[in-house]
């Protein structure tokens, strides 16, 4: 069975700083990545440490769960799920996040979305310690039938099970075989399922004010270029034929940066050496300069941005809470808003060609038993190649 494709959607780019008149084109959703956790934790954070003590932290907490959209369909099959006790387990557990690449009215219209970012979130059985394991996009995989999906499996690209699940049930079928298919690969079980768009994600980080960031290289964008007049605008055909000419240029250097721009920067992955392995090290990155701007003074001392941040993040994500009430779902992951966030890296960063896309080697099915029996810790200090270092 083939992989589903998914053509661009259609939505109104952003106006870029610094370009004069307004930018042309269009702008597609898609591939937001890898941050339902840093979503998750920042509304948390900025809940509890906020100014106005715990009336604050109820007040902010009820606008960020009242604009979360929850289903109680994706855990509730008997594959990949922990068994829920209505509250956040005590002891070590399991996130998926999905970051979804889809266009506009896809579910209406029965076109296909791919979960092109998937991070695996680890929390230790002691909470003083998150790990975040990214799975390939291309990693060839079984995905498991499903027949309350009407689904009869295929080995294929394990992003294509998304969109095989959300085909005709929407991103709750989605995010259940995405789900499944993650779960019969490493082993895992998960306590919730995570899921985010491009565009809630963006607005987060203006919501911010934007985010301080060191661009390692010169870095050309697949979806971003030059139009005659100069005027940078987003290019569809950039992200189908990946060319190169007039394509606007993520430039080498630290600087603070708007949420487009940011956003753009963490999903190249073309032309980089190491290239999806250098895209999940420039999203960890982001993620660190997420967290650190939530927390300065500049946004937590300021309610007006308070307020715009936490209603951002909520209305970027969905979620299925596994039986927990989201309220206290979220309110339970504040013991690893002060954790240690370890990012991991599959394959230990390089890419294990097999046909038709990329495998998993021994090395990353240990890494995936080490999971699972709570031991990250020593398989981290003998394999120490499977760490992505801080970045700037």
């Amino acid at each position: 069975m083939s992989v589903y494709s998914s053509k661009s959607a259609k939505q109104k780019p952003d106006p870029v700083e610094g370009t004069p008149g307004p930018v042309g084109g269009k702008e597609r959703k898609g591939r937001a990545p890898f941050w339902a956790v840093a979503l998750t934790v920042l509304g948390v954070l900025v809940a509890v440490t906020g100014f106005g003590g715990m009336a604050a932290a109820h007040y902010y907490l009820g606008k960020l769960t009242g604009q979360i959209e929850t289903t109680d369909t994706v855990l509730n099959g008997d594959s990949g799920n922990s068994a829920s006790t209505g509250k956040i387990p005590s002891g070590a557990f399991n996130l998926l996040m999905l970051g979804l690449d889809t266009r506009d009215g896809w579910q209406q219209s029965g076109e296909l979305s791919r979960s092109d970012t998937i991070i695996i979130l680890h929390v230790s059985a002691t909470h003083d310690q998150a790990y975040m394991i990214s799975i390939p996009r291309d990693t060839i995989a079984h995905i498991p039938a499903d027949s309350s999906l009407g689904f009869d499996g295929a080995t294929t690209k394990i992003n294509a099970a998304y969109a095989f699940g959300s085909a005709k049930h929407g991103w709750q079928g989605g995010a259940r075989l995405a789900t499944e298919a993650v779960a019969e690969l490493t082993g895992l079980k998960f306590s919730g399922v995570v899921q985010i768009d491009f565009g809630g994600f963006k607005n987060v980080i203006n919501a911010l004010g934007g985010v301080y960031m060191c661009v390692e290289r010169d870095t050309w964008s697949s979806h971003y270029s030059y139009d005659k007049s100069g005027k940078i605008v987003y290019d569809v055909k950039r992200d189908e034929e990946h060319e190169i000419a007039n394509n606007y240029i993520h430039k080498k250097g630290c600087r603070d940066l708007p949420g487009w721009d940011a956003l753009d920067y963490a999903r190249q992955r073309y032309g980089l050496p190491n290239s999806d392995y250098d895209r999940q090290r420039h999203q960890q990155q982001l993620i660190r300069a997420m967290a650190k701007k939530a927390t300065s003074t500049g946004v937590i001392t300021n309610p007006s941005k308070v307020a715009s941040l936490v209603e951002a993040a909520g209305a970027a994500l969905k979620m299925d809470t596994n039986g927990v009430q989201v309220n206290d779902f979220i309110f339970g992951l504040k013991a690893i808003a002060g954790a240690d966030l370890i990012a991991l890296k599959t394959n230990s960063g390089t890419y294990a060609s097999v046909s038709g896309g990329e495998g998993i080697t021994q090395g990353t099915k240990d890494l995936f038993a080490a999971a699972a029996s709570d031991n990250l810790g020593p398989f981290i200090s003998e394999n120490p190649e499977y760490l992505i270092p801080d970045a700037a």
